[in-house]
């Protein structure tokens, strides 16, 4: 499939799709001192969908996310964001600005500050506290907090400073600071590592209810979780896919069984 490059860098634009897929990745290959992290690695995703990732270790699914989010440059083959946007020849600045948004496995939140405040640095988009702290939210940027706050279920705890939050609070959180700067495609790296079962339950509930506005890619290895959100599971190994489909499709993948999910 060939793309037109023609990158626009304004994030109140609409991403340009074609049959509605707004991801493309094809016959990326990533090489680290010989070893091959992708090889020829093609997946695509549609738009508003909930993509679950899985695979063992080494089987390329951060290297994936590192391209998409333009941490890594690929050898050879091309990543799209929609049909505009060629990820290959754009930073993680440039590509943060056209709507894709990269959660860590790690929360990294502002401790010292609060909630609200979390998330209204987050929607200004700046690093320089003071200034943003200080200067007056519009009526608008107050009700986008709100409604953030509400989405990750922590309208409770605005005023709270973030570093008296639990391991999974902080999960929302960090998920609510980049819903604040409203990506469309969002990468999520392993979110219910160190979560209790009602933290991973409400996680499931959050990531299933921002598919459809958002789409959203999730990077996880407790496959009871994968369960709970699976719509469609691509899996990794040796940095191609081996397998793609609804979960009980994988469940029952031999392959997927031998070198995975075990007998």
């Amino acid at each position: 499939m060939t793309v037109p490059q023609n990158p626009s860098l304004d994030a109140s634009d609409e991403v340009d799709t074609r049959q509605g897929m707004i991801l493309y990745l094809e016959d990326l290959t990533v090489s680290f001192d010989g070893f091959k992290a992708l090889d020829e690695l093609c997946l695509y995703l549609r738009e508003g969908e909930l993509r679950c990732i899985i695979g063992p270790n080494g089987a390329g699914k951060t290297t994936m996310m590192d391209v998409i989010s333009g941490k890594t440059r690929p050898d050879s083959g091309s990543a799209f964001f929609g049909i505009r946007h060629d990820l290959t020849q754009m930073s993680e600045h440039e590509i943060a600005r056209v709507g894709i948004g990269r959660k860590f496995q790690k929360p990294t939140v502002f401790p010292g500050h609060t909630v609200f405040e979390n998330l209204e640095l987050a929607l200004r988009g700046s690093r320089s506290l003071w200034h943003t702290l200080f200067a007056k939210l519009s009526g608008e940027q107050q009700d986008r907090i709100a409604l953030g706050l509400d989405t990750v279920g922590l309208s409770d705890e605005a005023h709270l400073p973030a570093g008296q939050l639990s391991h999974g609070q902080k999960q929302w959180l960090e998920i609510g600071m980049l819903l604040a700067q409203d990506p469309k495609l969002l990468l999520v790296d392993e979110p219910v590592a160190g979560l209790s079962l009602s933290e991973t339950e409400r996680t499931a509930e959050l990531l299933s209810s921002l598919a459809g506005t958002h789409t959203v890619v999730v990077v996880e290895h407790d496959m009871e979780f994968v369960r709970q959100i699976a719509r469609t599971v691509t899996v990794l190994h040796e940095g191609r896919v081996l397998a793609e489909g609804p979960m009980e499709k994988i469940q029952a993948d031999a392959k997927v069984i031998s070198v995975y999910l075990g007998s």
